[in-house]
C-alpha cells in the first residue's frame, strides 16, 4: 500500500498536543520574540515521536500551524499568504470559502470552535484600534498587509461571526496591468491618463467586486509627483506610491461610551484645511458626498473617488440621493453641485464570464432640462464568446469630449485629438 499522510484525525490530534504542550510554556512564550517561539516549536515537533512518520514537509506544515495558532490568524494564515487567493469568506466557524483564480469554493477546513474563530476576529479588530461586539456587530479593519476586512457579529450574522477578507496585489496594479488584462485598452488608458493630468475631476462608479478600488489605484499613479495628495477612507486601502507628499487619512468608529467618532465627513472638511491640490475620496456612501462635491468645486480640481452603482446615469441619481440624506437642499441645486464638480464617470462592470471590464466613459456636460446631461465618450461593445470568454472592446463614440478647457489650459498640444475634434474644426 502506498505511504499516505498521516490521516486527518491523528494529524489534528498531534496539532492540538503540540499546541497545547507549548501553551503550557506560557511563561517562555509570553516574553519570547517570533523567532524564540518558533524554535520552541520547531523542538517540539523534532523530539516528538508522534512526529517520526511525518516528512519534512509535513513537519515545516506542522510548525507553521501551530506557530500561526499563537502569532498569525490560525488557519486562516497560509490562505493570507496565498497570493493565489484574492477572497477569504468566513460564515462561521465551520465554513470557509475562498476566490481564487476567479472561482469561488468551499474549503475542507473549519475553525476548531466558534470561540477561537472569535479571537480571531478580535485580533484583527484590535490590531487597527477598532471595536466589535454584540453592542456594535459589525466593523471594518484591515491586515498587516493592507487586506480589507468586514466584520458581522452575532445577533446579526446568525450563523455565527461573519468574516470577509478582501486581499490586494502586493505591488499596486497599474493601468497598463489593467490593459493586458483587458479592463480597458490603450486608447481609453491614455485618454484618461490625459484627463488626470489636466485635472478633470473623476469618479469611478460600480458594482461590489468590480473592481473600482484596484481602478483607482490605477488612475492615482497618474498626478504628477510634485503634488499634495490627501487620501480618506473608511478603511484604509489605497496604495499611492508615485506621489511623495501623501497623507492618508482613515476615519474612526465611536468608542464603547459612543464618543470619538471621525467620519468621511470630519476628514473632508479638515482636509482642505491641508493645503492639497487633489483630494482622494475611497468611496462614498453617504451625506459626505456633499463635502466631496464642494471640494471639488472650491479649487481642488483631479480629485477623484468612487461609488456603488449599476450605471454611470444610477450614479448620479445615487449621488443625489448621498447628499440630500444630509441636507435640506432642492433637487435642482444639488444636481447643479453635480453638474459643476464632477467631469468625468467611468463605469465598470464584473461580466458574467468573471472579468472585470470599463464599461463606458461618459463626461457630464451640463444641465437640460432640470437634469445632469451625459455623454458617452466610450461603450463597451460585446462581440461574442469564445472558449467562454467575452470578446469586445472599449469603443470611442462619435461624440466629442465638450469641455476641453482643462486640456488648453494644462497645455496639452493635442488636445483636440484627445477630445475627439478635427483638427482646425
Amino acid at each position: 500500500m502506498k505511504r499516505t499522510d498521516l490521516d486527518a484525525s491523528a494529524s489534528e490530534e498531534l496539532f492540538r498536543s503540540l499546541r497545547a504542550e507549548v501553551r503550557s510554556s506560557l511563561d517562555v512564550t509570553q516574553s519570547a520574540d517570533d523567532g524564540e517561539l518558533m524554535r520552541l516549536i520547531e523542538r517540539r515537533v523534532l523530539t516528538d515521536e508522534r512526529a517520526l512518520r511525518m516528512t519534512s514537509g509535513e513537519k515545516r506544515t506542522l510548525v507553521r500551524r501551530v506557530y500561526d495558532s499563537f502569532r498569525g490568524l490560525d488557519i486562516l494564515q497560509p490562505l493570507v499568504d496565498d497570493r493565489t487567493v484574492t477572497e477569504i469568506m468566513i460564515n462561521g466557524h465551520t465554513e470557509i470559502f475562498i476566490e481564487q483564480d476567479g472561482e469561488v469554493k468551499q474549503l475542507p477546513q473549519a475553525f476548531e470552535s466558534r470561540e477561537k474563530l472569535e479571537d480571531i476576529v478580535q485580533t484583527i479588530v484590535s490590531g487597527v484600534n477598532r471595536i466589535v461586539n454584540e453592542s456594535s456587530p459589525i466593523v471594518d479593519a484591515r491586515l498587516k498587509d493592507g487586506s480589507r476586512v468586514n466584520v458581522v457579529l452575532p445577533p446579526i450574522a446568525l450563523k455565527g461571526p461573519t468574516m470577509t477578507i478582501r486581499k490586494f496585489p502586493e505591488k499596486p496594479m497599474t493601468m497598463s496591468d489593467l490593459v493586458r488584462r483587458g479592463a480597458l485598452d490603450e486608447e481609453s488608458a491614455e485618454f484618461l491618463k490625459t484627463l488626470v493630468r489636466s485635472r478633470y475631476n473623476v469618479f469611478i462608479s460600480g458594482g461590489t467586486g468590480s473592481g473600482k478600488t484596484t481602478f483607482l489605484n490605477a488612475l492615482s499613479q497618474y498626478i504628477p509627483p510634485d503634488e499634495r495628495i490627501i487620501t480618506i477612507e473608511d478603511s484604509a486601502e489605497l496604495q499611492i506610491v508615485t506621489v511623495p507628499n501623501l497623507v492618508s487619512l482613515e476615519t474612526r468608529n465611536a468608542n464603547v461610551e459612543g464618543k470619538g467618532e471621525i467620519s468621511i465627513r470630519d476628514l473632508i472638511r479638515s482636509s482642505l484645511r491641508m493645503r492639497p491640490n487633489r483630494i482622494v475620496v475611497g468611496e462614498v456612501r453617504g451625506a459626505e458626498a456633499l463635502d466631496m462635491l464642494q471640494a471639488m468645486n472650491t479649487g481642488h480640481d483631479g480629485s477623484l473617488s468612487t461609488g456603488h452603482a449599476n450605471s454611470a446615469r444610477d450614479m448620479l441619481s445615487r449621488l443625489e440621493t448621498m447628499v440630500l440624506s444630509g441636507a435640506d437642499l432642492p433637487v435642482e441645486v444639488v444636481r447643479q453641485q453635480i453638474a459643476s464638480a464632477i467631469d468625468v464617470f467611468v463605469h465598470l462592470s464584473r461580466l458574467r464570464d468573471r472579468s472585470r471590464r470599463v464599461m463606458e466613459i461618459s463626461e457630464v456636460v451640463g444641465m437640460r432640462d432640470g437634469q445632469v446631461e451625459l455623454r458617452q465618450l466610450f461603450r463597451f461593445e460585446e462581440d461574442g464568446e469564445r472558449e467562454g470568454r467575452i470578446v469586445g472592446g472599449l469603443r470611442r463614440q462619435s461624440e466629442p469630449l465638450v469641455h476641453t478647457e482643462k486640456l488648453r489650459d494644462a497645455g496639452i498640444a493635442a488636445w483636440r485629438e484627445v477630445a475627439g475634434l478635427p483638427e482646425g474644426g
